[in-house]
């Protein structure tokens, strides 16, 4: 039997090594020694037997080792909970020939079994080519004709701007949309929000939920007079339409110009500056050689002065080397009108310029908005050079104390506004916006300025941005600064995804440090607020690099960079196995005592109290709970944080949860047919999370871990419970079909975030 087996494993095994060790101790002598002829025919035998033996010991002990990682990653779960098969409560899932022809979505979520389908093993170049653009075509909603929209201003009940000759691509037939127009949804509570917090529904006859205010015989939407007299405040943060002409013109008034638009100047003041701000002696010593024309010289300089007259703070300082060399190449009359203006300047300063050993150390110091005569009286190492690339603060930047808070950390698609209200309501105290592509914001995208609002309960809100250039991070930030009210941006250097990675942003800028310290450099001088860095690890799990990179940052010293928020994966992990808090202590540790310390928060697989105070416990981590999919799976996570306990929620309160965010949808989105259907989505991609959930009062074990997998049949406390519980999307249209009404006829969801955090470590 097995324990047979497994126990002459080790005595053949050793009989192996002391036969070894015998013929090596003997090789030197064996020319002495004689050998009978019957020795040779004995010895192979016991070879195949022996090799044998070892074979099944290894694979025995492979199981063993398989089946301990098995128990170690399944969920313990009451016997009296766990079913043979699938609950009668749940939708039946699709036969593998109809996934092709699905009509409400896909078996299962595909987190499990994206290696391979059932009865065959995929190879690897297979599954890289089936995971290869698998968001491209998931089901979208069906678009609807312009002419056959009804017009939004004739379903206010207004005229419309284009009149009704046929110059609204809209339609204005009234009589037409109320014989078509769907019923109402009767399955949210409390009606239209609109109506109840304005007095007004701004959508009239589109409603979907316009009973409350809407006179169908007539047409007509009713008005009321809000108590109080005044407005909700809504969301901030909300773009301007002039201003998103001027960016999708490219006629916003920026103070930084783009890379390129500096080097347009060539051998001009503009680019000198840019290339001391950086700190390139080599490329500034050839600026000043270049400039052997002295007509062009000349002409160079009158444009440089015309720039200067026009300039407010009228200084047009180089850095220290740059300054000297192009003083001693100006022409007389320049020379006067600049000796005249920098005089104030000239005498109050304290050393040479050819005593700097660091030309562009004054680049380290951010901009000051102040007049002429407050810059004349500042020493010369605080005058920063190049105040025609970034934007002038005018106010001292507020600091945010990272400590004791919970941090719900920025989660795309799932992590929009109307979830980051529901965290609001179980305790959160910091949250921060999805990440936001720097160059969509500065094109004026309407989708990317989305990400950016801001709901007024909000009261600590950041910003992410993922950008790979310094001018595109510091045009974004200029941007914000202008036309935002945020408390903090993040500049993200965690993005696993290609798409980000090949344009140099999200986890590739790690690895470049010049562009990371210019982009500090850049979005330092042109925020007042402070701002973070989120970081991974590294971008292979077997070569990190956080503990050589937060150092160098750490003694570059950037004024306003108030903290590093450190993923314990590297790039390549995504997020599988588990998140190395070992190593995040290691990087707080790395951090020199010479220069002030940056405050290191750690992030990832926080899913409990218990699972927050045993990582935040190391050395040097900040005492800041930073939640991300735990806040997903459950969003009651800060409440559990900050009263430490486990909460076995009902699954009732769980429904109202989801009403809750439903309701907050609809006020976001809009309460039209459009506003609904991405309501329901959004809904259903929150859901693609949720299910994960096992109630507290089903474990045997407490508390579940992030990578541990529920049992495959598993029922509730209830069948609402057992539903909630489900994998399959089917049942999640179900629920979602319990609050936003019944679904369109074809309707099919595919989540779209493909996560694999239940593949074992």
């Amino acid at each position: 039997g097995e324990p047979s087996s497994c126990s002459a494993a080790p005595s053949s095994s050793n009989a192996k090594v002391a036969g070894a060790s015998a013929s090596s101790s003997s090789i030197p002598d064996v020319t002495s020694v004689s050998k009978p002829a019957s020795d040779p025919a004995p010895a192979p035998a016991p070879a195949p037997a022996a090799a044998a033996t070892a074979e099944s010991a290894n694979g025995n002990a492979a199981s063993a080792r398989a089946a301990d990682r098995e128990d170690h990653y399944c969920l313990k779960v009451k016997p009296q909970y766990v079913l043979t098969e699938r609950s009668p409560v749940l939708s039946e899932p699709p036969s593998s020939s109809d996934r092709g022809d699905r009509t409400r979505g896909p078996p299962s979520d595909d987190r499990d079994d994206r290696g391979g389908g059932a009865g065959r093993k995929f190879t690897k170049s297979e599954r890289r080519k089936r995971n290869r653009g698998q968001n491209k075509k998931r089901p979208r909603d069906e678009r609807v004709r312009d002419g056959d929209k009804l017009c939004r201003a004739v379903a206010r009940g207004e005229e419309c701007q284009y009149g009704d000759g046929g110059r609204c691509k809209f339609s204005h037939d009234l009589k037409a949309y109320l014989a078509d127009r769907p019923p109402d949804i009767v399955e949210v509570e409390g009606g239209c929000l609109n109506y109840e917090l304005d007095g007004r529904c701004e959508f009239g006859l589109l409603c979907r939920i316009g009973s409350s205010h809407l006179n169908l015989a007539t047409g007509e939407s009713v008005t009321k007079v809000v108590e109080g007299g005044s407005r909700r405040g809504g969301s901030l943060n909300v773009l301007k339409k002039e201003v998103q002409t001027q960016l999708r013109k490219n006629t916003y008034p920026f103070v930084c110009k783009r890379y390129f638009e500096g080097k347009k100047h060539g051998r001009g003041k503009r680019w000198e500056d840019e290339k001391g701000r950086n700190g390139n002696k080599q490329d500034e010593k050839k600026s000043v050689e270049m400039k052997t024309d002295d007509a062009e010289e000349a002409k160079q300089e009158d444009e440089i002065m015309k720039d200067a007259r026009t300039n407010e703070e009228g200084s047009d300082e180089k850095t220290p080397n740059a300054s000297q060399a192009t003083k001693t190449e100006e022409t007389p009359a320049a020379t006067a009108v600049r000796e005249e203006e920098n005089a104030n300047v000239d005498a109050k300063r304290e050393e040479p310029a050819s005593s700097s050993s660091e030309p562009a150390a004054s680049a380290l110091e951010p901009a000051n908005n102040v007049k002429q005569e407050e810059e004349a009286s500042a020493p010369a190492s605080a005058t920063v050079p190049a105040a025609d690339l970034f934007p002038l603060p005018t106010k001292e930047r507020k600091l945010i104390d990272f400590r004791n808070k919970v941090y719900v950390a920025p989660l795309t698609t799932v992590g929009n506004l109307p979830f980051r209200r529901i965290m609001k309501c179980f305790g959160a105290d910091i949250t921060c916006g999805e990440m936001a592509i720097a160059s969509g914001l500065l094109s004026g995208k309407a989708s990317e300025w989305s990400l950016v609002r801001r709901h007024p309960c909000e009261d600590v809100f950041g910003v992410q941005i993922a950008a790979g250039h310094p001018d595109q991070a510091t045009r974004c930030c200029e941007v914000l600064e202008n036309e935002c009210d945020v408390d903090f941006v993040d500049l993200n250097m965690g993005c696993p995804i290609d798409l980000v990675c090949d344009k140099g942003a999200g986890a590739a800028l790690m690895m470049r440090e010049k562009k990371l310290k210019s982009c500090l450099l850049g979005i330092s001088s042109t925020l007042t607020c402070p701002f973070t860095m989120k970081i991974r690890t590294g971008w292979d799990e077997d070569r990190p690099f956080a503990h050589n990179l937060v150092p160098k940052v750490q003694g570059w010293e950037i004024p306003g960079l108030s903290a590093v928020m450190l993923h314990g994966r590297s790039r390549l992990q995504r997020y599988t196995k588990l998140a190395n808090w070992d190593y995040i202590a290691e990087v707080a540790a790395s951090q020199s005592p010479d220069h002030p310390r940056l405050p290191l928060v750690g992030n990832g697989d926080i899913f409990s109290y218990s699972d927050y105070e045993e990582r935040v416990a190391r050395e040097g981590i900040e005492t800041t709970a930073m939640i991300a999919r735990g806040a997903l799976i459950k969003p009651w996570l800060p409440t559990e944080i900050k009263e430490r306990r486990n909460w076995d929620i009902s699954a009732t309160e769980r429904l109202d949860i989801l009403k809750d965010f439903v309701r907050y949808g609809l006020e976001h989105w809009g309460t039209d047919q459009q506003g609904v259907n991405k309501c329901r989505r959004f809904l259903l991609e929150w859901l693609s999370f949720l299910y994960r959930y096992v109630p507290v009062g089903l474990l045997e074990v407490l508390p579940q871990q992030m990578n541990q997998r529920p049992p495959h049949h598993m029922c509730g406390r209830s069948d609402l419970e057992t539903l909630m519980t489900s994998r399959h999307s089917a049942d999640w249209i179900k629920i979602s079909e319990m609050l936003l009404g019944p679904v369109p006829d074809g309707f099919r969801f595919e989540p779209k975030h493909k996560a694999n955090s239940y593949k074992a470590a």
